[in-house]
């Protein structure tokens, strides 16, 4: 399901031989999508053995340069879609089943200026685990997937200075991530391979979450000095 017809008519032609592959073209913000893509899925197989919830909204602010347009457009897509097409999912699930919610590493750390994207995909954390927690003891599993930043279209300024510093030279690893990765780690955690991982949110991200890793070229350097914090008078002001 995608809200770009070709793009899925692509992906079908791509998968022509290999397996059956039914389209949707939908907003997942739409009120009706969750409940239409579950129905195609059971008209067209009879079934529904995993759900894979990936989109997102790409907004950054700080809180403060937040509008509620920008909050609500990031909260529904990255976080009430997700929770209500697992909803709908849930009503045909049987055992085995599962519900993989794509999410990213600023749900697990904050990022500067990442007011309501790191909100909603913390909240998915929080989706993830009341979805294990309710649903483990009939058979259904929930994971996240937290992707450090991999390039696609969203991830336009990936050659600038400013993103490099951030991300490239904070990995403590040779490559960045890749959508093979991605796709390849939600593979695993649908197959009965990973059928005993629970109520999980696995960064894949060659861990950048999990060390204070700088390049050479960081460490190496000219240090700019900040500014001091200006000083409270004595009369509070």
């Amino acid at each position: 399901m995608a809200r770009r017809r070709e793009r899925l008519e692509q992906l079908a032609t791509e998968l022509s031989g290999a397996t059956e592959v039914e389209i949707v073209v939908a907003d997942v913000t739409a009120k009706d999508a969750p409940e239409r893509s579950v129905a195609a899925a059971i008209n067209a197989f009879g079934r529904l053995d995993c759900l894979v919830n990936n989109a997102g909204s790409g907004k950054w602010a700080p809180v403060g340069g937040t509008s509620d347009e920008v909050l609500d457009e990031v909260i529904d897509t990255s976080l009430k879609a997700p929770f209500r097409f697992s909803r709908a999912a849930l009503a045909v699930m049987r055992p085995s089943s599962s519900i993989i919610n794509v999410g990213s590493t600023f749900g697990i750390l904050g990022g500067l200026n990442g007011g309501p994207y790191c909100a909603a995909k913390a909240g998915l954390i929080g989706l993830t685990q009341a979805l294990a927690v309710d649903y483990g003891a009939k058979g259904i599993r929930a994971n996240l997937v937290a992707p450090g930043v991999i390039k696609t279209e969203m991830s336009s300024n990936w050659d600038s200075a400013v993103f490099r510093r951030k991300n490239h030279e904070m990995t403590p690893f040779h490559r960045m991530g890749t959508v093979e990765d991605v796709a390849n780690l939600i593979f695993f955690l649908a197959s009965n391979e990973g059928s005993y991982i629970q109520g999980q949110t696995i960064a894949l991200d060659g861990g950048w979450t999990t060390t204070k890793y700088l390049s050479p070229e960081a460490l190496t350097s000219e240090r700019v000095e900040r500014s001091a914090a200006p000083t409270r008078r004595e009369d509070g002001r």
